[in-house]
Parts: C-alpha cells; structure tokens; sequence
C-alpha cells in the first residue's frame, strides 16, 4: 500500500526533517522543533535536520543589502542572507544537546552542497555524504542549514527563496532517506487555499505532478524546485504542520502509488501575473520566435500564449503573461524592438489572477472542461485566456473575481468530498 512506508516501524530507517521560518521563529518554536526530532530519533532512526532562518530574518538581511546598494553585487548578498540558516542551525544544535540528543550543525559549505554559480538562484549539482553519514552511523544528528551551498570558486552561494525545501529534497536524495517530512504552518496540501474556502478538504495524498502544477500555479506549500526534485529521485515526501502534536499531514508520491486516486485534486490561485498583448504584428515566420527570444534572453519567464489571426491574414495579435515583478522589464525590452518585432501598439493589464483546476483524473475523464467553464459563466466571470495540459486548466480572469471563482470551482466539482 502506498502508505506503509509511513505507518510501518522500520529498524534504522533513515528520515530527512525540514522545518521552515515559522517553525523555528523564536527559541521557543527551536525548542519544540527539538522534541519532534528527539521522537524520530528515540524511534531508533536516523535523523537528518534541514532548517530556513527564523521566520522574518531573511526579509530583514535582504533590506540590509538594499540600504547599502539598490543594486548590490550578487554574490556578496549571498553572503549575507546566508547568515540567518547559521544562526538556525546552531541553536537547534543546542537545544537538542540539550535533550540528551547528540547533534552537529552544517552550513552549506561544510557538508558541502557543490552547486553552479548563479549567485541568488544557484542549482545544486552534487551533495557530499561523507560527513552526514559519519554522523549518523554514530548516532549524531546533524542540522543542516538549508537555502545554501558553494560554488565550485568556493564562493557561498544561496538557492533562491523557499530553497531550504529543495535542500532537504536534495539531502534526501543524496542520502537515499526513506522520506523526507517537510514541517511547516499548514497540516498539509488542501483542495483549495482554507481561507477562501472554509470547506476545503485536505487531501491524504497528492501525485508528484499534481504537485508540481500545484506549487508552480500558485500553491506556497512547497517550492516547485523540491517536487521536481522528488519526482526525478522518487524520494518519499510528507507535509505536516510543526504545531500539532501527532499531524498526519499529506503524502506527496508516485501515482502508481496512489490505490484511490482524485478527479480533481485541487483548484490553486496567482495574482502575481500580468497580460502583455502586442497588437498587430507581421503575421510572418520568425516573429514569434524573436519575440520571445528576446524575453528568454532578458530571463523573463513566459506563460501563457495566445494568438490571434486578423481577418486579412497580414498581422496578428500575440498575448501572453509573465510575472507581475517582470512586467517593467518585459515593457522595456519589445520596446526597444518595436521596429524588429513590428507590432502597432502594446497593451498591459496587471489587474488579472491566474486560477488553475488540477487532477489526474483529467487523463480519463470528460467533461472536466466544460464543467469548469459552465461554473464561471454562471457567476458572469468572463475568462481572457486559457492554457492546458494534461492535468490542468489554467485560465486568466479579472482579479476581482478571483475568490468568487474559486468558490464556484470548489463546489461545481465537489472538492468538499472525497472522490472515489
């Protein structure tokens, strides 16, 4: 059964533990954070820790490299954010000596966590285990600073944020854990965001890739990087809440793995989007690629597309979305190459949200579609523009129906249920 793995007593079994920046956000919370992993530990497993800083100290570390230089040097800023797992990681370290639990902290450069040199948004390439494993087999547990690694110049490098979760994948991986558990505020993966929908369910099981769409579209309980990484390695993922005293949480595996499977597994949201529509471009080869060519090479990311073909076949309107954050960026570049691309005019609209319908169950189910659009048409929510996959259907609308068509999502397929 696809929850043994969870449930059954394993001698030695060896368990990755990530707690987040609320989780460990006062000495308190470390403490408590000590107790969850003196009971993995008391249970005869080996225990590897991974932690973010304390809950508000990397937004303060950052502001710091803002007061000195709006545009600081990359790799110094990594060195200073940085600094908050430290401090997580060494008092941690105490509190669980404290307790009768051996432990040792790491940061990202002792262990080390080897990755590029893309400084802010470095990808790991390789985790030495030496050092982890000499611990373990001799009953240590080491606390392992997440978000961070060093560059193969020996520079300090950091993951992007939300990191610290694609850091305990990654030691998972490394290590061949058994699973990884990812404590954080929430007891788990809900049908919909809880404070939208106060009826939304949480869901005891989620696949790799409904989980992925899920954090990618929206979601914040888990960094899209960490899925990625689980689904390539298959590392047995949990997400819990660090508050409660015996949480279930959900299970995030394979979908083979999964006995009853979801229609629809959830409905996500994004505001962080704005719509860029060029109108009347040369309908010709090679326009759309330089357009966006030249998006690509200012690293601006690209998502949804939609274009259309005027009555007389000469032009074009292309429209497409890309975080809100980059809207100013994206502006600038194709007005730079108005000439190039030889659009007439360029509209943009901030005011839009992203609202997602996720599921395996889209693959042999019909209807799904229709279902979905009905539902928003009776509320009167008009929708700007759409993008499928197999397990989802995105649509762009008006961010003042955001909430309402959540809801209405929520109850036309029955999300408050369990499906069987």
């Amino acid at each position: 059964m696809y929850f043994s793995v969870f449930l059954k007593d394993k001698l030695m079994a060896c368990v990755v533990q990530k707690f987040g920046g609320t989780s460990v956000a006062d000495p308190n919370r470390i403490k408590n954070v000590a107790t969850k992993v003196k009971k993995e530990y008391d249970r005869g497993n080996q225990v590897v820790v991974v932690v973010s800083a304390m809950s508000g100290v990397t937004n303060q570390l950052v502001q710091y490299c803002k007061d000195i230089d709006e545009n600081y040097n990359l790799q110094e800023y990594d060195t200073v954010v940085s600094t908050g797992e430290q401090v997580t990681i060494g008092l941690l370290a105490m509190a669980l000596q404290s307790i009768g639990v051996p432990s040792r902290s790491f940061t990202g450069w002792q262990i080390p966590l080897l990755t590029d040199q893309a400084a802010s948004k470095a990808r790991i390439h390789t985790i030495e285990t030496e050092k982890l494993r000499e611990c373990l087999d001799n009953g240590i547990v080491p606390v392992v600073a997440g978000f961070q690694g060093i560059d193969e110049n020996g520079r300090i490098t950091t993951l992007g944020r939300g990191g610290s979760d694609t850091s305990a994948v990654a030691v998972a991986a490394a290590l061949k854990a058994d699973r990884c558990d990812i404590y954080t505020d929430v007891d788990g993966v809900y049908t919909t965001d809880p404070r939208l929908v106060k009826n939304a369910r949480r869901l005891d099981q989620v696949t790799y890739e409904e989980m992925l769409e899920m954090a990618s579209l929206g979601a914040k309980v888990l960094q899209t990087r960490s899925v990625e990484l689980a689904m390539k390695y298959q590392v047995n993922l949990r997400v819990l809440s660090s508050f409660e005293e015996n949480p279930i949480g959900t299970i995030i595996c394979d979908e083979e793995s999964i006995v009853e499977k979801e229609v629809i597994s959830g409905i996500t949201y994004s505001r962080d989007e704005s719509k860029i529509t060029l109108v009347a471009v040369k309908d010709e080869p090679g326009i759309s690629a330089c357009v966006f060519d030249l998006l690509a090479e200012a690293n601006i990311c690209v998502d949804m597309i939609i274009q259309t073909e005027s009555v007389n076949r000469k032009s074009t309107d292309i429209t497409f979305t890309v975080p809100e954050s980059d809207l100013n960026g994206a502006l600038s570049v194709l007005a730079k190459h108005k000439e190039e691309i030889g659009y007439t005019d360029i509209i943009s609209d901030s005011n839009c949200v992203k609202v997602s319908l996720i599921g395996v169950g889209m693959r042999t189910h019909t209807g799904i579609a229709r279902k979905m659009f009905r539902a928003l048409s009776d509320k009167g929510i008009n929708v700007q523009t759409i993008s499928t996959s197999e397990i989802k259907i995105s649509v762009l609308i008006a961010d003042e129906y955001a909430e309402l068509a959540v809801r209405a999502l929520h109850a036309a397929f029955e999300l408050d249920v369990k499906q069987v």
